[in-house]
């Protein structure tokens, strides 16, 4: 009789976990999907489980499979490559479904509008020409021309948009898009995992974001994650007195 050395045993299990996280995710993205009318079960006109298959496993009749992925009785589950697949077959945000960054679709309502046109001192938004480089530094020397608008459903006050340039957060938040931020007190407010625009030493950067703490348990750098992941790796910033945060709330995007 063969044995299993207990490393090996705690290597299988922690592989384990890791996919059985994955696989949850799989299967809350998959009812979201039916909620939403993109995947119906049952369906034979291109939106049923064989439909799926053929788009994550290559073929139509693996749909037992799918089904058994979304059975959590069933010892099987998805694996990476299938699950980076269905992501991209059903623009899903892969950060989350392979990591649990940020959310499933990156926003819950994403707000789509055909322009904006600034409405004077009326507005509660302040909109400002220099741009929010998702992942790049802006210069000093740029002057601000400050404008106020605002949109149906974001009031308050403490409200500011930039326009991003630069790929880092596609495909949650595309270049040219505008984001729409509100401003926190201090990175005790941040929730991790989140969206935010984090202004430090000149610099604004729009990504995910974690808290790191030191030894006495303060907040003392930012992890900054981006959606594109394959192109961009995490960095972390120190937190200072010229930190200033704004969580992104909505984003205006061209139809």
């Amino acid at each position: 009789m063969t044995t299993t050395h207990p490393r090996h045993l705690n290597i299988i299990n922690m592989i384990k976990e890791d996919r059985i996280q994955l696989n949850s995710r799989f299967i809350q993205a998959f009812k979201m999907l039916e909620e939403q009318g993109t995947i119906v079960k049952n369906d034979r006109n291109g939106k049923g489980v064989g439909d799926v298959a053929e788009k994550v496993l290559g073929n139509k009749s693996y749909g037992h499979i799918i089904r058994a992925y979304l059975n959590n009785d069933n010892k099987r589950v998805i694996d990476y490559g299938q699950a980076k697949q269905f992501a991209r077959s059903y623009s899903i945000n892969e950060a989350w479904l392979l990591y649990g960054v940020g959310n499933p679709f990156g926003f819950d309502a994403p707000l789509h509008v055909p322009s904006v046109e600034p409405v004077g001192e009326k507005g509660n938004i302040l909109f400002t020409t220099i741009k929010a480089f998702a992942g790049s530094t802006l210069g000093a020397g740029n002057q601000e021309d400050l404008s106020f608008f605002s949109i149906p459903g974001v009031g308050g006050h403490g409200m500011v948009a930039f326009q991003i340039e630069g790929d880092s957060m596609d495909p949650v938040i595309k270049n040219g898009d505008i984001v729409v931020c509100k401003v926190i007190d201090g990175v005790g407010d941040i929730r991790d995992n989140e969206i935010y625009a984090v202004k430090s030493n000149g610099n604004v950067w729009v990504k995910y974001v974690q808290k790191l703490h030191n030894g006495k348990g303060r907040v003392h750098r930012l992890k900054l994650i981006s959606a594109n992941y394959f192109d961009n790796d995490p960095f972390e910033e120190d937190v200072n007195e010229t930190t200033r945060l704004y969580k992104v709330i909505r984003k205006i995007s061209n139809i």
